[in-house]
């Protein structure tokens, strides 16, 4: 798979098409058209390129995810701790909570999360 990542006008145009899917290529135009205020080439062009990109299809003029939003979001996170803490989740943890506190409610999640990926 290509380059995953969106930029913030792209991932406004992939929500419309997470929120909404499957849902006809005019559908789409119409869409983008109201809440970007884009017309129809640049609606195309984008949607070509996260075609392209392997995050959604336009198959006989109906427009669908090849990812769901969340596996989307899971590799673009997957591949932020790779880049960033050359792929050490305790590392990417130790920075994070070194400015933010957590919450007692957030380090129960997080306590529960970790239990059950155990065995």
């Amino acid at each position: 798979m290509g380059d995953i990542k969106l930029g913030a006008v792209e991932s406004k145009f992939a929500d419309i098409i997470w929120k909404n899917e499957p849902m006809t290529s005019r559908q789409l135009v119409e869409m983008a058209k109201q809440e970007l205020d884009w017309n129809k080439s640049t609606t195309y062009t984008i949607l070509r390129r996260l075609c392209e990109r392997g995050i959604f299809t336009n198959e006989n003029g109906v427009v669908s995810s090849v990812l769901k939003k969340g596996e989307f979001y899971a590799m673009q996170s997957e591949q932020f701790v790779e880049d960033t803490f050359s792929g050490s989740l305790p590392a990417f943890l130790a920075a994070f909570t070194s400015r933010k506190q957590l919450s007692d409610q957030e380090i129960d999640e997080l306590i529960t999360l970790i239990n059950s990926k155990r065995g």
